[in-house]
């Protein structure tokens, strides 16, 4: 299952020979040429980019349930439904519209009936029978009726995931017609509804909300035992939490929830890899998911503007970093390069027993993790992520592009069909004897995964869409909440200071 809830809380090992490449080496200054090994044929790069666009949209909208809105969090296994997912279908709905692949009427009711199924969807603190508390969401629903599945977490980063894709469809159905009305009002009841200062906990244990002693927003909760064991603090994709926390306006969290909470320790997470100085954070996600819906390009906050960038910069720092350390390759995987790169949380092939052997060493592969390279550690087995460049595109599209370009044509329709990439490949994965439940393994091309994932789908569609044309970006800079929202963190600068509040 896709699951990242406090994965980078907790200390990691690193999976490869060595935990950090040194600084020193730097990405080539130009793409390496691929020879094509695949079975699909050559096409240009604005071909391509249409391409993947509409099949990563037409994985929302083939696959996301019509009668209750719920996206599944991969396919087609499809166990249950993800609310993050979700937030990156009601995303991918106007993108579809404004692209013509759906009229936007339909895109329209679609979304319609989405809100309405999950403002109306049972919230309380019940262990069972329920969508979410206080206006959160579980991470994981059920299919069949759209309540907690098992004993999930109720997520404060997806259920930001989901808000954001609301929000994005308040702004964007902007006409006057009763669908796209209601759209916009539904929209609003539920960001309203959400209790953000609940989920500052107490830091001693308790529930009791104590806002002297508490600053960072939980990870999450379960009616079981309370509150998860980390909150949103240090650099991470809970950027957008905090964004939403201050931007509510009827449970709004304090100032402090950023200074003394996510932003209080980020010096921590500053560094250099692969001559790449910047906030870092191993798997791709954290650089990406707040970049979906937030235009940070010309915006800083304290931290930022004391380091002289801005978060998108730190972004496409991060991608080449990622990018260096493939073209470098210190452990020795196989068909690493300057344009087959890109770690970020993932399916795998599994088998973490060291029983294979890869260039003489004994290597673990593990299942679905947090893939990622940092100069603070290393965790990579082996497996590429294509949502880790797919979902960078904006950032970086000289070598994000080329190396989707190039996953494409050597792997073929083993790793690109229907819906654009499947999850993951690991090309020294070619153990036919172990056999895999998440992918197919071939001894001569490696293991590829089963499915597709949501989370890494919508950031795919979305980031591409913002290359193209700035679409989810032009929107959001429109949304009052998300305005709000920087203000109050102290981002200034940009299109930020000329936008206004409703």
């Amino acid at each position: 299952m896709s699951f990242r809830l406090g994965l980078f809380a907790l200390p990691l090992v690193a999976l490869t020979a060595a935990c950090a490449a040194p600084l020193s080496s730097a990405p080539p200054a130009a793409p390496v040429k691929e020879t094509a090994q695949g079975d699909l044929p050559p096409i240009s790069e604005a071909q391509f980019s249409e391409e993947l666009t509409q099949r990563t949209f037409r994985y929302f909208w083939d696959t996301t349930d019509t009668q209750r809105c719920l996206a599944p969090d991969r396919w087609p296994s499809n166990p249950f439904s993800s609310i993050a997912a979700t937030g990156f279908a009601l995303t991918a709905y106007g993108i579809g519209a404004e692209r013509g692949y759906v009229p936007r009427s339909e895109a329209a009711e679609r979304t319609r009936d989405c809100l309405r199924f999950y403002w109306e969807a049972p919230q309380g603190p019940a262990a069972s029978g329920t969508s979410g508390y206080k206006g959160f969401f579980y991470h994981f629903l059920r299919n069949d009726d759209g309540t907690r599945f098992k004993e999930n977490e109720l997520s404060t980063v997806d259920s930001s995931l989901f808000l954001a894709g609301a929000l994005f469809a308040q702004s964007y159905y902007d006409r006057q017609d009763p669908v796209e009305a209601e759209i916009r009002d539904l929209a609003e009841k539920i960001y309203r509804r959400v209790e953000w200062p609940w989920a500052q906990r107490n830091h001693t244990g308790t529930e009791a909300h104590n806002l002297a002693n508490s600053h960072g927003i939980t990870m999450g909760w379960k009616p079981e035992n309370g509150w998860e064991t980390h909150d949103w603090v240090g650099y991470n994709e809970g950027m957008l939490v905090y964004i939403l926390a201050l931007g509510s306006p009827t449970h709004p969290v304090g100032k402090d929830a950023w200074d003394k909470g996510w932003a209080a320790d980020l010096e921590k997470d500053w560094g250099s890899f692969y001559g790449q100085e910047h906030l870092q954070f191993e798997p791709m996600f954290g650089h990406q998911y707040s970049h979906v819906w937030v235009d940070f390009r010309g915006i800083q906050d304290d931290f930022m503007r004391g380091k002289g960038i801005d978060y998108f910069e730190n972004s496409r720092r991060a991608a080449y970093a990622q990018r260096g350390y493939g073209a470098d390759n210190p452990n020795g995987w196989r068909d690493y390069s300057a344009n087959i790169w890109g770690w970020t949380a993932s399916d795998g092939p599994g088998y973490s027993d060291g029983k294979y052997q890869v260039g003489g060493q004994p290597r673990a592969f593990n299942g679905y993790m947090a893939r990622g390279v940092s100069a603070i550690r290393v965790v990579d087995d082996g497996t590429v992520v294509p949502t880790a460049a797919g979902g960078s595109v904006p950032f970086a599209p000289e070598i994000t592009i080329p190396a989707l370009m190039t996953m494409r044509a050597r792997y073929g329709s083993r790793l690109y069909t229907r819906y654009g990439f499947k999850d993951a490949i690991n090309p020294s994965f070619t153990f036919a004897d172990a056999g895999s439940h998440s992918g197919a393994v071939d001894p001569q091309k490696g293991w590829v995964a089963n499915d597709y994932l949501g989370i890494d789908q919508g950031p795919i569609l979305a980031m591409m869409e913002n290359h193209r044309s700035g679409l989810v970006w032009k929107v959001m800079r429109k949304n009052p909440h998300i305005i709000r929202g920087l203000k109050r963190i102290g981002f200034t600068g940009g299109w930020l200071d000329t936008a206004g509040e409703e």
